[in-house]
C-alpha cells in the first residue's frame, strides 16, 4: 500500500531515522507505525551484530552535575561524521540526563534504564541501525562531593573532567579540572597507579641509573689518564689519546670492579623502593 508524506514525518519523527528507512519500513508494515518501528529496530540490531568486529574509534563525551553527583559518559562511533551529527550528540546528552536523573552508579544500571519503546541500549542500538555504524556506550564514571565541578574542553564533547571539592570553590575546581585535562594523569592517587605501570617506571629509572653511573665512572677514567672526554673521538686529539692509553689500561680494572660494587650494592636498594 502507498503510504503518505505525514506517515513518514510522524515515523521519522519517532525513530529518528532516514525519510528513505521510514518510507520502507511503514510499506512493508502497511502503514502500520508500531510494525515499522518495529522493523526499523531489528534493522538497528542486524547492523549492530554485522559490525560487531568494527573499531569505534569516535564519538561523544559528556559531562552533567546534579548538586554532590557528577557523571561523565562516552557513546562511540565509528566516524568523526557521525560523533558531531546533532541526534547522536542528543542521544548521548539524553542518556547522560537519565543516568545522573537516577543517580545510577555503574554502567550496566544505565543501559537498563528505560527509554523509548525500550531501553538506553535499545536506543542506542536503534541509532546504530539509522546511522549504519557500530555504536557502543564505552565508559560512566561517577564523582560525589560536597560541590562539583565539570570541564568540557573547548566545547567539543571530546574530552571531559570532573573534580569533587569540600566546599564551593569555583575558580579552584574549574582550574584543577583543566589541569586534569591538559595532564591525562592515570589516576588520583598512588593507589590507584596499576602494578604494571609502577614495576615499568621502576625498571626506567634502574636503567637510567645504571647508564648515569657507568658514563660517569667512564668520564672519571678517561680524566685520570688525562684524556678530556670532549675529545675523544677528535682527529687532532688522536695521537696524545694514544699515547695516554696505557695510562688508561692500568684504571680500567680498578674501574670495573667499582662498578659491580656499586650496582650490587646500590641497585637492590633502589629496587626495593
Amino acid at each position: 500500500m502507498a503510504v503518505t508524506m505525514a506517515e513518514i514525518t510522524k515515523l521519522r519523527k519517532i525513530s529518528g531515522a532516514g525519510m528513505m528507512d521510514c518510507k520502507n519500513a511503514l510499506t512493508e508494515a502497511n502503514g502500520d507505525i508500531d510494525k515499522a518501528m518495529e522493523i526499523i529496530r531489528k534493522k538497528g540490531q542486524a547492523v549492530a551484530a554485522k559490525r560487531s568486529d568494527r573499531e569505534a574509534a569516535e564519538g561523544c563525551v559528556l559531562a552533567k552535575k546534579d548538586g554532590e553527583f557528577a557523571a561523565i559518559i562516552a557513546l562511540k562511533c565509528e566516524t568523526d561524521f557521525v560523533a558531531k551529527n546533532a541526534d547522536f550528540v542528543a542521544l548521548t546528552q539524553a542518556i547522560l540526563d537519565a543516568a545522573v536523573a537516577n543517580r545510577c552508579k555503574t554502567l550496566e544500571e544505565v543501559k537498563a534504564l528505560p527509554m523509548g519503546n525500550g531501553t538506553v541500549q535499545d536506543a542506542v542500538t536503534d541509532r546504530s541501525g539509522i546511522t549504519g555504524e557500530k555504536m557502543e556506550l564505552d565508559g560512566y564514571n561517577v564523582v560525589e562531593g560536597a560541590y562539583t565541578s565539570i570541564y568540557n574542553h573547548q566545547g567539543n564533547n571530546q574530552l571531559c573532567t570532573i573534580v569533587a571539592m569540600n566546599k564551593e570553590a569555583e575558580a579552584a575546581a574549574h582550574g584543577v579540572a583543566m589541569q586534569i585535562a591538559a595532564m591525562n594523569p592515570i589516576a588520583i592517587d598512588e593507589a590507584g597507579v596499576p602494578e604494571s605501570v609502577k614495576e615499568a617506571e621502576i625498571q626506567v629509572a634502574i636503567d637510567k641509573t645504571k647508564k648515569e653511573q657507568v658514563d660517569k665512572a667512564v668520564e672519571v677514567a678517561l680524566k685520570k689518564a688525562g684524556i678530556n672526554p670532549a675529545h675523544v673521538d677528535s682527529e687532532e686529539h688522536m695521537e696524545s689519546n694514544k699515547a695516554k692509553a696505557g695510562s688508561l689500561t692500568k684504571i680500567l680494572p680498578r674501574l670495573k670492579k667499582s662498578l659491580l660494587l656499586f650496582l650490587l650494592k646500590k641497585l637492590p636498594t633502589c629496587h626495593n623502593r
